[in-house]
């Protein structure tokens, strides 16, 4: 019975100790807001958002008068808006309308983030978009970065989108640890999984998977990994040489190059709807 208790006990405790560190390995938020599209000479409108658990977003909206397509765009799991405010200037710059909204906890959206939570924020803003801002006859495209290709693809297994680009992703949460074995052991208790393979499985869209391989916090094989189990039939790996996780994608020279021959094709079959 000893022996039983023990065990019981050091369970719990793990289980206990997981749920506790799993937010804080997952979540590095910065609050509030520390620039603004205006400092790239960029007009932009501030959005609030409520979700369906009473939290409320903040976001951005930066309208292009003429669209090649309409992103929306996921960041990654740290800083806010302000922090990926260069990534969504250059996009915005090459001919896209993008929103960007900060997940709950981060910048000056409302909450305290979590996995669950981060979804039901997806949610909200997908419906936002279809009521407020989506243009017809103008490509949607989901793009999302890190962390944010797990929100991506969810968002695609709910509302599919015109295209879908995930940059440094990876198939799902335990992957992260599998070169550590006591991480990957306690993650087994952990109700995070941020499955991002399993969220593509049912997504048939034109899909384009960017990684950087030389990316040591997201080894370039996790970024193979969900390429080659994503379902869809109309799908592009880029691998970018020497980039490495933290690097700005956009600066790399064959970057937009990879994402404009993507997005050429989309384009034209949008235009003969």
């Amino acid at each position: 019975m000893r022996a039983l208790t023990f065990l019981v006990v050091l369970i719990g405790s793990l289980w206990a100790l997981v749920l506790w560190m799993q937010p804080r390995m997952a979540f590095f938020p910065t609050h509030g807001i520390q620039a603004t599209p205006a400092a790239h000479a960029l007009s932009h409108s501030d959005v609030q958002i409520g979700t369906a658990d009473g939290i409320t977003l903040h976001g951005w909206w930066l309208e292009h008068p003429s669209p090649r397509g309409q992103v929306i765009y996921w960041h990654g799991n740290g800083g806010n808006l302000s922090m990926w405010l260069p990534v969504f200037a250059d996009i915005r710059r090459r001919g896209f309308s993008v929103l960007a909204v900060d997940y709950r906890g981060y910048g000056a959206s409302g909450g305290t983030p979590s996995e669950t939570g981060i979804y039901r924020d997806a949610e909200a803003v997908l419906a936002h978009f279809e009521k407020h801002l989506r243009r017809e006859q103008t490509p949607v495209i989901y793009w999302g970065r890190s962390l944010g290709s797990a929100v991506a693809s969810f968002a695609a297994a709910k509302s599919a989108p015109d295209a879908l680009i995930l940059e440094s992703a990876f198939p799902d949460a335990r992957s992260l640890f599998a070169g550590n074995p006591l991480l990957f052991a306690l993650s087994t208790f952990s109700t995070y999984r941020f499955a991002t393979a399993k969220h593509l499985e049912g997504y048939r869209g034109p899909l384009l998977i960017v990684h950087g391989d030389a990316d040591t916090l997201i080894p370039f094989a996790m970024g193979r990994k969900v390429f080659e189990g994503a379902g869809s039939i109309q799908k592009t790996f880029a691998a970018l040489e020497g980039a490495a996780h933290n690097d700005n994608y956009g600066s790399h020279q064959v970057y937009w190059s990879t994402v404009d021959r993507f997005l050429e094709v989309l384009s034209a079959n949008v235009r003969t709807m």
